[in-house]
């Protein structure tokens, strides 16, 4: 590195050699570091009036950290959470610029002081059974498109995978028997730092799904839009939309639900819940690499609340007979 002062030659290497190569990190998580860094540079650049490519790693002050967060919030209406992904992204290129520059390392711990914001914890949105099954009975099933949607949307229910990890699915992936309702049918996932999981699939789905891959590759990815292309998440989330506002028209239920892939995804957990499937079964299911999330839908669902409460509600008891009324007492004290 020609000038270790100079901040743009630390961010090539922290986004090309540690995010990437070191860590392997996911490309979602490489996509929101480098957001994050693209919305920082002009802010900083702003403020110590520099061009972006003569900024030096100490104009990134924590007093400059800090504006740009409130600028988040109170200026582009970013909510906590985002400004506490854009700040992570801050501390992380600090961290790895203070371990490899000692002369840094003081510069670093003055970024670390600049504390995350406490966001409010939102309740987990999921859809009831009733509201799950009219979204799977939306799509036309007499159209080749609604075909594969309607795989698609029993896939995400079924699976309980992220908008992103059902796009990457490819045919390859699936292990699909000819006897869905005798052998054991799964899909591998690629999750959150590429960690593999085995997730089982009904025969309803395996059924779905030979019809959507039959005469393609191992290769080729299972959903394809129009094109013959790839479904990325951005259509999954569009196509999820799309019929979730088509069910608010005759649930009004839905209507006060905001419903997404991740809704689905949430959904599945719940419902599992509700089967009597223990909690680790679930996390290894949906890909959580702690418990801790797992255990907020045990949180959430209401009627598991109401079920386990009924289980220790104070019966009335029966009223008692005053003791005038009580023959067999009278008796008694007559023969004493």
């Amino acid at each position: 590195m020609r000038d270790p002062s100079l901040l743009g030659p630390w961010i090539r290497r922290f986004l090309m050699e540690h995010v990437v190569s070191e860590r392997n990190l996911a490309r979602n998580t490489q996509r929101s570091y480098r957001d994050a860094l693209r919305l920082l540079l002009p802010a900083i650049a702003r403020r110590a009036r520099k061009p972006v490519d003569r900024l030096a790693v100490t104009d990134v002050s924590a007093d400059r950290v800090r504006q740009f967060l409130n600028e988040l919030e109170e200026k582009r209406g970013c909510a906590i959470s985002t400004r506490n992904q854009r700040l992570a992204a801050i501390h992380a290129l600090a961290q790895f610029i203070g371990r490899r520059a000692p002369e840094l390392v003081e510069w670093c711990g003055q970024l670390h002081t600049v504390p995350f914001k406490k966001a409010p914890q939102t309740l987990v949105t999921y859809l009831e059974k009733a509201e799950m099954d009219a979204l799977l009975a939306a799509p036309d099933l007499t159209s080749t498109q609604g075909r594969r949607d309607h795989a698609l949307l029993l896939f995400l229910y079924n699976a309980g995978t992220r908008a992103d990890e059902t796009a990457q699915v490819r045919i390859g992936d699936l292990t699909l028997p000819q006897v869905p309702e005798r052998d054991l049918a799964s899909v591998l996932v690629r999750g959150k730092g590429n960690k593999p999981r085995r997730c089982p699939l009904w025969a309803k789905t395996v059924r779905e799904l030979t019809e959507l891959i039959q005469d393609r590759g191992p290769s080729e990815h299972v959903f394809l839009n129009r094109r013959g292309q790839p479904l990325t998440r951005f259509g999954i989330h569009a196509l999820v939309e799309r019929y979730a506002a088509k069910v608010a028209t005759i649930l009004p239920s839905m209507a006060k639900k905001r419903v997404s892939p991740h809704t689905i995804r949430h959904t599945t957990a719940t419902h599992l819940l509700r089967a009597g499937n223990d909690i680790n079964t679930i996390r290894g299911w949906l890909g959580h690499v702690s418990v801790d999330t797992t255990n907020l839908y045990a949180d959430v669902d209401v009627e598991m609340k109401a079920k386990a409460l009924a289980t220790c509600e104070i019966k009335d008891e029966k009223p008692q007979k005053p003791w005038r009324e009580d023959k067999g007492l009278m008796e008694f004290l007559r023969t004493l």
